[in-house]
């Protein structure tokens, strides 16, 4: 029994070593974030995540002690425990785990005191609102409002909360009026150690869209310049002759080299020449 842990109760020490051998039966290890997750909605996401991973809540001191008796690189995980840290253990690859994740999550209204994710914002136009305090509280909360045709109206699209700042009370009331809705409630990965690699959620979280994007623009690229280069390749080889036999033929005609493959070419560029000086005369 590792130095840590033999001094720990037998239940402890019998949590500890459930996350060691979980260890040694997944390919990786992931503490997410439980933080604000209703009761029915985790047990819904670690349902629907049974078949592909295990989630094992357990006391953050256990936690760090699971990963001092294992080492290495699990030291460097402890600095990712919060206070509402879990763990997940899978066989799929990080980038798969964090998608299926994000794909858990909703979105609630926001309450005081928590920080915006992004820029929060407020559309211009009709609420179904009828005159009243709420005007005024939409213009506490930076929110130009007025009356139209017996409904509060917003006037202009306003940024309300910029992300990373703190959502007040009167924000966050007239948010919840408005049916904003900008927090996310689900699982978050906040790291994941795979093949002794860690990663963190701004690697991991790729628009796969803008990744295609860029891939199929590289190829391209790619394509072009090795085409351009006359660079031969599997790909490229059936284009670069084809090019080559465009521009022979080219020049073939434009230096009016009498070739059966170009002499049908010499005699319409020479009748495009007559039809242009017939019209100049004429």
């Amino acid at each position: 029994m590792a130095v840590y842990t033999r001094h720990l109760p037998q239940w402890k020490q019998d949590e500890v070593e459930e996350v060691k051998k979980n260890v040694q039966e997944y390919a990786l290890i992931g503490i997410i974030d439980t933080f604000g997750i209703p009761a029915s909605q985790f047990q819904q996401i670690r349902r629907n995540l049974k078949e592909r991973a295990i989630i094992k809540v357990m006391r953050n001191t256990l936690i760090e002690h699971a990963f001092s008796d294992l080492g290495g690189a699990y030291d460097d995980l402890k600095e990712h425990i919060t206070g509402h840290s879990a763990l997940i253990f899978t066989n799929d690859n990080p980038f798969r785990l964090f998608k299926s994740l994000e794909q858990t999550k909703t979105k609630r209204a926001a309450k005081a005191g928590e920080i915006a994710p992004e820029d929060i914002v407020v559309q211009k136009g009709a609420t179904s609102f009828k005159p009243g305090p709420i005007v005024s509280e939409l213009q506490q909360a930076g929110i130009p409002a007025t009356i139209d045709g017996g409904k509060v109206k917003i006037r202009e699209t306003k940024t309300v909360v910029k992300a990373g700042e703190v959502i007040d009370r009167k924000k966050a009331g007239v948010l919840s009026k408005l049916d904003v809705k900008p927090m996310d409630v689900g699982l978050s990965l906040f790291v994941a150690l795979y093949q002794d690699e860690l990663y963190l959620p701004d690697v991991l979280g790729i628009d796969e869209t803008e990744y295609y994007n860029k891939l199929v623009l590289a190829v391209q690229q790619a394509f072009n310049l090795s085409v351009n280069a006359a660079y031969p390749t599997a790909f490229t080889m059936e284009t670069i002759l084809a090019k080559a036999f465009r521009e022979a033929r080219s020049l073939g005609i434009e230096a009016a080299i009498y070739e059966k493959d170009v002499i049908d070419g010499i005699i319409a560029k020479a009748y495009r020449q007559m039809n242009t000086i017939k019209v100049l005369v004429e």
